[in-house]
């Protein structure tokens, strides 16, 4: 009995990724802080879909995070073919008024964590006949981001590392996959500090929902980039074509802070 890994999947696109793979009967286990609210998702998908749910209530930013789950996997015999590593947030501030420690925080968990997930749990997955890898990052990826430099660059890094462990695996019975969501419908704005600008993005935010039926269908295509919703698949193209000094700047207008 198989099951898929979520991280960060308590809410937002995490727990929409949860409820896709549910619905197409696949098992779940869901990692990430709030054991209470785990637990009640947990039960909401064994009843609704009819399958096997389990979760572990860890922080994910702990540097031995990645250590402490394939330690819960193998105790309870759990076998893996999908990852999908969701959790990260962002920090809307210019970097020399950030505590370091939050950006570190914030680095470890966006890119670290998910690295050691990938490189641990990646001889559970080539047990299995075809297994996938989804990591996943965001528009924001394509262009720095002026006041979300750091956590621009880390989803920079999950793009070019999701690419090039792809092409390592090609040969392989691992299908790597990155998405890369715009603005959702997610707590993101609020976590990063950003409810000054929660209704203009409101304006153009896409269901989370509707993120992760994309998600998953390109997930199961192979495809090696998922960028969901039109409208950001053309602000993408539009970083190859128009030169970084004005998608820059475009981005620092966007995201000003006050």
């Amino acid at each position: 009995m198989v099951y898929a890994l979520i991280t960060g999947g308590s809410g937002g696109i995490g727990l929409c990724l949860a409820r896709e793979l549910a619905s197409r009967k696949h098992n779940i286990l869901l990692v990430a802080r709030s054991g209470e609210q785990l637990s009640r998702l947990c039960l909401e998908l064994k009843n609704e879909y009819q399958i096997r749910a389990d979760f572990l209530s860890i922080d994910l930013s702990a540097p031995d995070a990645h250590q402490t789950i394939k330690l819960w996997i193998n105790k309870n015999s759990f076998e893996i073919d999908i990852l999908i590593n969701n959790a990260g947030y962002g920090i809307w501030n210019p970097v020399e008024k950030t505590r370091l420690e939050d950006l570190t925080n914030m680095m470890q968990l966006n890119m670290t964590t998910l690295v050691n997930l990938c490189y641990s749990l990646l001889p559970e997955l080539k047990k299995q006949p075809k297994s996938y890898i989804l990591n996943v990052a965001s528009t924001a990826a394509y262009q720095a981001v002026p006041t979300l430099t750091t956590y621009a660059a880390s989803k920079s890094f999950v793009l070019l590392f999701t690419r090039g462990l792809k092409r390592e695996l090609r040969q392989s019975t691992v299908s790597v996959s990155c998405l890369s969501p715009g603005a959702t419908s997610t707590g993101f704005v609020d976590r990063a500090g950003m409810q000054s600008l929660k209704e203009r993005a409101d304006k153009f935010s896409m269901k989370p929902e509707a993120v992760a039926k994309i998600a998953i269908a390109g997930l199961l295509k192979g495809k090696a980039e998922i960028i969901p919703g039109f409208i950001n698949w053309v602000s993408v193209q539009l970083t190859y074509l128009v030169p970084k000094s004005i998608t820059e700047k475009i981005a620092e207008g966007l995201y000003k802070t006050k």
